[in-house]
């Protein structure tokens, strides 16, 4: 099976491009962002809209409420299948999204099972379980602030009794997978960050944010995006309205940064530096090396 990946952060033209790949390679596009599977999460989260999808099939957008869990396992099994039936159309499945552990788990060889609900360790401070963690997994390369994932951890190594960090360790596509990695300037790239999250504001952003807020449900995926709880405190009134955007510009920022450097160590990517002047200068370089890698 043939598979094509676009990545990169958020602001460099993800969308244009997987929308233009499809109509001249005839695919299908499988969204790739954790924070778009989410119904209502529209303008944060940069999600496609009716009139740039084209016309083109797009899956895994708007399949679960804010109020419901979605897991990497869950991700797994429905992009699989996406790809496959993608596939059985004669078409060719598109990835396109910037969560880099949902690309890998859909396409490398991951073992996966379901989260373990014998024993939650909720009790357990951060540093508790830093420190079980340690004991039980040496080489592991988890954050010690990361909780949530610490905690998935030690409930893996509950089921499975194996390190954690030996599950990751995988290199094996099991597709022939192209990725195209989308590149430029970094303070040019800052720069449209910026103007982005002032473009989201006219787009409705402070309303979207609002209704959310006054809907008073906090879950992981309100929580997780960048553009939400960032504006909490403007509507709490502790925070100027200016001070709570220039936090989303800096933590748009930051993450387009860590986004790069996760892409660059985990994935054979072909970056590819954007021509935001002649955006189809970028499309047809992209097109010729996919059909060149391929064809070889």
């Amino acid at each position: 099976m043939q598979v094509i990946v676009i990545v990169g952060p958020t602001g460099v033209g993800k969308t244009k491009l997987s929308v233009e790949l499809a109509k001249r390679l005839d695919g299908e596009i499988i969204n790739a962002d954790s924070t778009q599977i989410y119904k209502g999460l529209n303008i944060a989260t940069a999600k496609v809209t009716e009139e740039e999808t084209s016309g083109i099939p797009h899956h895994l957008f708007d399949i679960r409420e804010v109020t419901e869990e979605y897991t990497v396992f869950d991700y797994q099994k429905d992009c699989r299948r996406q790809i496959e039936e993608i596939t059985l159309r004669g078409k060719i499945p598109i990835l396109v999204g910037g969560t880099g552990l949902y690309i890998k788990a859909a396409l490398y060889d991951y073992q996966f099972t379901q989260e373990s609900n014998q024993y939650d360790y909720a009790k357990e401070t951060t540093e508790e379980l830093w420190m079980m963690l340690k004991e039980k997994d040496p080489h592991t390369q988890i954050h010690p602030h990361n909780r949530k994932r610490m905690i998935r951890a030690l409930q893996y190594m509950d089921q499975v009794g194996k390190p954690y960090s030996e599950k990751e360790k995988t290199n094996t596509l099991l597709y022939d997978t192209f990725f195209v990695g989308l590149t430029t300037d970094r303070e040019y790239l800052y720069m449209r960050i910026n103007e982005r999250v002032d473009q989201m504001v006219a787009d409705g952003l402070i309303e979207e944010a609002k209704k959310i807020y006054d809907s008073n449900i906090r879950t992981k995926a309100i929580m997780t995006p960048i553009g939400y709880k960032e504006l909490f405190p403007y509507f709490e009134k502790n925070k100027t309205l200016k001070e709570c955007l220039e936090e989303i510009k800096l933590h748009s920022r930051h993450y387009a940064k860590r986004q790069y450097t996760w892409f660059r160590n985990q994935m054979p990517v072909t970056w590819f530096s954007v021509d935001f002047e002649y955006f189809q200068n970028t499309i047809d370089e992209v097109i010729e090396k996919i059909r060149n890698h391929y064809e070889s």
